[in-house]
């Protein structure tokens, strides 16, 4: 007789990503003998070796200020640039294309302590690092040779950050972000079929479930969508909906620094380790005519699943392109739920 899996073994509808997230927690248990993260080791207030330490010279030769707040530079060794080699747009094909891999690439170290990280920090620290990346936001915003603008952070061995030192990255294209344009067409079929909106719809979902929901305060949530791909990812959206971080206030800034402090705090309190993950902001294109429908909000996707495991993808998401989840979205919620913070 079959095993009663109610509520651990389903399929739902991404209506972001338009596509078909698989959960079957009822596999959690089986025996894994697979690779295992180690705890990262602690690390000194400043390291004479690390690049992004205050006063330490870079790769490239460039000193490093003694920095005694947020510090932005434009990255050594840029994924793209405005000094990227010309292009010959002469092609062989009709199918195949190449072109100057031209934008901006920045790091933003978020303090001069090298062994801090955002959950650590006092939080006037966290409000400080988002209010600089509303200032990089403004100033992309105001040039005409930008259309997108992605600010990330990649933290912790396990997502294969190359230096432990607090810090993110900007990049600023000339052309559209994949993720983004599917939100975007995603959003204007839903507005098409209900006169709604999406990002709408997703909010008041959770707020009416509740049971999914981190942290929130007056102007910001946090919570592990419905629809969640990693055991932990959690959304953060301003309540009101801003197409950028260009036109939130500054106490709609605060409250989302909050939040999101909040929340990587439970994170560390989950395990008792410094969680790793990748963040991403998903943000309208800067000089979009109409970006009304589209609601700025920050993704947090941690790859722990357990306690030293990490959801590897394999062969249905990197093949297939679909994910296959190991938890259900409302049990990792209530453990993050659970965890007590300062």
């Amino acid at each position: 007789m079959q095993k009663n899996t109610d509520g651990q073994w389903e399929k739902r509808w991404h209506p972001l990503r338009e596509e078909w997230v698989v959960y079957a927690a009822h596999r959690n248990s089986r025996p894994w003998q697979g690779a295992q993260e180690a705890l990262e080791e602690d690390a000194p207030s400043y390291d004479p070796a690390c690049y992004l330490c205050p006063g330490n010279t870079r790769v490239g030769g460039q000193v490093n200020p003694l920095y005694e707040d947020v510090y932005v530079f434009d990255n050594d060794h840029p994924v793209v640039g405005l000094h990227a080699p010309d292009i010959s747009h002469s092609l062989h094909n009709a199918v195949y294309q190449k072109q100057k891999a031209y934008g901006v690439a920045r790091v933003v170290c978020y303090n001069p302590q090298h062994n801090i990280t955002m959950s650590e920090m006092p939080l006037s620290g966290v409000q400080k690092v988002f209010s600089v990346w509303r200032d990089q936001m403004q100033e992309f915003t105001g040039r005409a040779d930008i259309h997108s603008v992605l600010i990330f952070e990649n933290k912790g061995k396990a997502v294969g950050v190359s230096n432990p030192h607090p810090h993110g990255q900007i990049y600023a294209v000339d052309f559209p972000f994949s993720m983004v344009e599917k939100h975007r067409h995603a959003t204007t079929k839903h507005r098409q079929a209900t006169g709604n909106n999406l990002f709408a719809a997703i909010l008041q979902a959770e707020i009416k479930a509740d049971t999914r929901i981190i942290a929130e305060n007056q102007h910001a949530i946090a919570f592990i969508p419905f629809f969640a791909r990693y055991a932990y990812e959690v959304m953060i959206f301003p309540k009101k909906r801003h197409a950028s971080l260009n036109t939130l206030s500054d106490v709609e800034l605060c409250d989302m620094a909050e939040v999101f402090q909040q929340t990587t705090r439970r994170y560390d309190g989950l395990y008792g380790m410094s969680f790793p993950y990748v963040m991403n902001f998903f943000q309208a294109p800067v000089h979009q005519a109409d970006s009304s429908d589209y609601h700025l909000h920050m993704l947090l996707q941690p790859p722990l699943r357990q306690p030293g495991l990490v959801k590897f993808l394999a062969g249905p998401e990197i093949g297939a392109g679909n994910f296959m989840a190991d938890t259900m979205p409302e049990a990792k919620a209530a453990e993050l739920r659970a965890v007590t913070i300062p």
